[in-house]
Order: structure tokens, then sequence, then C-alpha cells
């Protein structure tokens, strides 16, 4: 078994500005030539980083930005995103960012929301902003990573355009830290809902400090001799504590990639950069075990730990990754509101398909409906109480008063814990199907599936059958080289029904080509779902 850190103990001063331990603090600790991050075949140290975040925040400064205003972040995973988020967190602005994939109706939602009074965009991004800025009612300026079109200029109807390069470049390299509180606002993510408009989860500035003490330092076991990788992106919860506050947070180096987290890529980028910590979803895990011959072609090695959130792991994917890459992946839970992961396996204690046990600095409850504790074995809703939860939601009083509870959270997911202290994710709380008067988890239906050697994904429902009783129904993506077939469908219920309770198995099988998913790899079951049933209120979002 392998020895874990000691439990931190910390204290957090009243007066506190996150960008104070996760940018200056590396040059006080002597770490100045350090990389920070390697992008795009560049090294950036420490310093220069720090030098970059000051400029920025000089140059908000300028542009008349003031405490509180939120600045919001559409940018690649790149160090002018480590820039951005500090830089604007040290003058004690708010820094948001916003998810690369969506669409620009989403945009102006997201950007009207926050009232936002500066954007910092990628000129790759470019074209999702143009069309929609005549509708930005609060945003001032944009900051531009990279050279736009010729064609593509402000009026006076629109916000001023800056160009990153020269805008940093006339700003001053020393910056004076905002005298913030640890209680302020620092950063809001917004957290996507099964229905409904996002919502914007405020994080204030002790959250970051929290979660790496916890589970950074504590679980990981993290430390500036780790190099991390995260295919999870920057803008999400996950890969924002993944590889940048995280590794920011002990002096450690992060490899910054802007591109799509094929499988394919990102055995490349291990190998060129050889990181320690590799963070990834199940999806893109049970992509990499897919690429044919992949241990032989490339050299995995250099990482020491994998780590996965998001949705369950499937027992039959860490057994298998183990197997061929000779690496565990620590399976977790965390959700955008409770900013990283709160129930995770440790190394050298994994329990294949369990979430694991909790993190130091949380606590949890599983309770019935009325909110009263369950038997242990019994499932229920998981609540959790920690320090790295949200303020609130950003004007939205009552979904913050259905969701947050005092101290304590409800995260929207069903589990049980074992006799041993393990938690098991039995799926979302509008996922899960009473069958014949008992619960079934869908998570476990597609465990059971994707054990089988030819299928690849799975997504398991609840769908009616002639009598109007809820059936579990599971759509399934198959190996490549396999043929869809109603012999394979009923071979697959057999499969199923050896292996899990009789009345768990999919009374209907559809093959699909591929499954709906988030941009972080999620199934998205509801679509998968009757478009009649209505949905209940939104619950936290997963990493």
């Amino acid at each position: 078994m392998t020895a874990l850190p000691a439990i931190p103990s910390f204290t957090i001063p009243e007066q506190f500005n996150a960008a104070t331990a996760f940018l200056d603090g590396n040059l006080f600790e002597g770490r100045g030539t350090k990389t920070a991050i390697f992008y795009e075949g560049t090294a950036y140290t420490y310093a220069k980083i720090t030098e970059l975040g000051n400029r920025v925040g000089n140059g908000l400064l300028d542009l008349g930005i003031q405490m509180e205003q939120r600045v919001a972040l559409l940018l690649l995973d790149s160090p002018q995103f480590a820039a951005a988020f500090f830089g604007t967190i040290k003058i004690g602005a708010v820094a948001v960012p916003i998810n690369t994939m969506l669409r620009p109706n989403d945009y102006v939602y997201m950007l009207n929301d926050s009232r936002a009074r500066a954007l910092f965009i990628h000129a790759a991004l470019w074209s999702q902003i143009e069309p929609i800025l005549a509708e930005l009612k609060y945003l001032r300026h944009i900051i531009v990573v990279g050279t736009l079109p010729t064609a593509s200029r402000a009026d006076a109807s629109t916000p001023a355009i800056h160009d990153f390069e020269q805008w940093v470049n006339k700003a001053s390299s020393s910056l004076k830290t905002a005298e913030t509180s640890k209680d302020d606002s620092a950063f809001w993510l917004y957290s996507s809902g099964s229905t409904g408009f996002p919502k914007g989860c405020v994080h204030l500035q002790h959250d970051m400090m929290y979660c790496t003490e916890y589970y950074g330092k504590a679980v990981l076991g993290i430390t500036e001799n780790d190099i991390t990788f995260s295919a999870a992106k920057l803008y999400f919860a996950y890969g924002l504590g993944n590889n940048l506050y995280f590794p920011f947070g002990v002096g450690a180096s992060a490899v910054h990639f802007p591109g799509r987290p094929l499988p394919e890529d990102m055995f490349k980028v291990v190998e060129q950069y050889r990181p320690t910590i590799f963070y990834g979803v199940p999806t893109l895990y049970a992509g990499m075990l897919a690429l044919s011959d992949a241990n032989k072609r490339f050299d995995f090695s250099s990482v020491r730990i994998c780590v996965s959130a998001g949705e369950a792991l499937p027992a039959d994917i860490l057994r298998r990754f183990e197997d061929t890459f000779h690496v565990e992946i620590l399976d977790g839970i965390g959700s955008t509101e409770i900013l990283h992961i709160f129930i995770s396996n440790r190394a050298g204690e994994i329990k294949p398909g369990s979430t694991g046990k909790l993190v130091p600095g949380y606590e949890a409850v599983i309770a019935d409906e009325k909110g009263v504790a369950v038997p242990q074995g019994d499932i229920g809703n998981l609540l959790i109480k920690g320090d790295s939860t949200t303020a609130y939601y950003w004007n939205k009083h009552e979904r913050t008063k259905d969701v947050i509870n005092g101290h304590w959270i409800h995260t929207g997911d069903k589990y049980y814990q074992d006799e041993e202290g393990y938690y098991w994710y039995c799926g979302r709380s509008d996922d899960m199907l009473k069958v014949g008067g008992q619960w079934v988890s869908p998570v476990e239906v597609e465990n059971a599936l994707i054990a089988h050697p030819a299928v690849l994904e799975s997504a398991v429902v609840g769908d009616l059958d002639d009598d109007e009783l809820v059936k579990p129904k599971a759509y399934v993506v198959l190996k490549q080289g396999q043929e869809p077939s109603e012999a394979l469908a009923e071979e697959l219920k057999t499969f199923v029904k050896q292996r899990l309770a009789p009345f768990k198995y999919p009374r209907w099988i559809e093959f699909l080509p591929e499954l709906p998913k988030t941009a972080t790899g999620k199934i998205q079951r509801f679509i998968l779902r009757d478009t009649g049933r209505t949905e209940p209120l939104d619950a936290p979002t997963e990493l």
C-alpha cells in the first residue's frame, strides 16, 4: 500500500488574495526560473507568468476595470489563460472562464448575465463572438490573443478591441495586490444543468487553496517535482485545478495543450513532455484503450498516477488500463459547485467501480427524500459539506436555496456507502430507474455492458413497456469491426443477466454510431430519454 501524505493543517488569513498564493508565492519560494507552463514547445518560467499576470492586471486597471467587476476568459489552454486568470484576481476583479465549445447565443447569455466589462479571447474563437457584439450590453473591451482577420474591427457601437501583445507590453510589470479578504469573490464558473440557463457559481479567494491542500496534496501527493497534464480544459472546474492552481500551488509544472483531447494526441503530448500526473475522463480512457497497440506505439511510462472524474469510471476500463499501461487511475467525483473532487480513490487503495472515500476536509451524508440519513448500504441522495463550496448562484436566489442548505449542498447524485467506507455511484437523481419497485442504477448496467468485448460505450435510460412500466433500455456503440445485429443484441442481454440481478438487464438494445456527450465527454442521458418527460430541477454539474 502506498503511503499517503499527512493530512495538511493550514490557516488562511482574513486578508488574502489567491494570486499571492498561486502566482507570487512561487517567486517568494525561489522558483522564478523554474518552468511553470510548457506550451507548444516553449517553456514559460514562473517569473515570466508572474510578469505577464502583472501586466494583465495593470492593463485592466488602465481600462478602468474596478474591484469586483467581472472579466471573462474565452481562452484556449495557454500561458495567456494563466496570466489573465491570476492577473484579474490580483487586482480584486473577478475572473470568469467560459467554455470555448459553446454557441454564440450561449455567450450572449453568459457575458450579459455576468455583466463582464472585459473579455479575453483567442483569435481562433473570434467567429463565435463577432456576430453578437451588438448584443453584449456591458462589455466595453475585448483583448485578443493572436491576430484577427483584417476585416474584423470594432465600430462606435461595439467594444474596443486590443491586441494582447501590444496591450501587455505597454503595461507595467510591477503590480500591487488588491487588499481582498479570503471571502471576497475571486472567480466564477458556469454550471450547466439539464434544464434552464447556466448558473454562475461564485467562488471565493480561499476556495482554490482549500482544494489544493485537501485534494492536491493530501490525495494526489502533488509536489514541485511533478509535471501535470489535463485533457479536461482550464475552463472546467476539474481542469482548472488539475492544470493550473494545483501545480502553481506547489511549484510544479503544467503542460497546456490548446487542441482537442483526442486519444492519439494525448499519447503524443505525454511522450513529448513526460508528465507525471495525467487527468482524463472515462470516455477518453476508453478511447485510449481502443487505439491499436497503443502500449507498444507510445511511451506512457512517465505517468505515475492517472485521475478520472466527470462520471463514474467502469471497473473494466480501470482494470484494462492498469493492465495495459501499468498505472493506476484514481476515480473520483467533484462538481463545479464544490470546485474539485471531494470523494476519491487513493493510490494503492483502489476499489474498482467505487468512487473511493471522502477527501479530507469534506463531510458526507446519504439521505432519503426527507433529508434523513439512510442506513449504511442503502441508496440515497448525496449531500456534501466542505469550504470550497460555491457561496451562491449569481442572481439565482431560489435555485441557491433549492441546492444549498446551510453548510450542506445537494449534489444531485445517488450513492451508497459500503462497510469499508467506500462510496458507490448509482447515477444522477434523475437517472435512477425504479424497476419492479427496486432501484436500478444505469451506471451498473452500463458497466456490465462495457465489459463485453464488442462494446465500446453504452448509455442506459428508462423506457416504458406495454404496461407503461419503466424498464431499462440500452444504447450501445460497438467497437471498430463489430456489426450490429439482433443476435448480438440478444447476446448482450444474456451477458448482463449473467452478471447482474435479472430485473436489471436492458429489455431493449439500440445500436448507435456515437452517444450524445458534453464538451467534457460526459454522456448526456437526458437526450436519449423520452423527450416528453418533464425534467426535474437542475442539480449541480459534475466536473
